[in-house]
């Protein structure tokens, strides 16, 4: 077999290389007016949401 041939041979599980990321670039380059809020913030915003509700939940009961 050539040596060629062996490099094309894909391992079993091993699907097609992702294409460049050259569109993910340009688009964080756009600079938009607005609120910056970072994904740690908004982890902690939904956490405070969540026991919010299950407090209400419990204290206040379902109806």
């Amino acid at each position: 077999m050539p040596k060629t041939a062996k490099k094309r041979r894909k391992k079993k599980g091993e699907g097609p290389m992702p294409s460049g990321g050259a569109g993910l670039i340009r688009f964080f380059e756009d600079e938009t007016p607005g609120i910056k809020v970072g994904p740690t913030l908004v982890v902690i915003l939904a956490a405070i949401l969540l026991i919010a509700t299950i407090l209400g939940h419990l204290l206040l009961g379902p109806g």
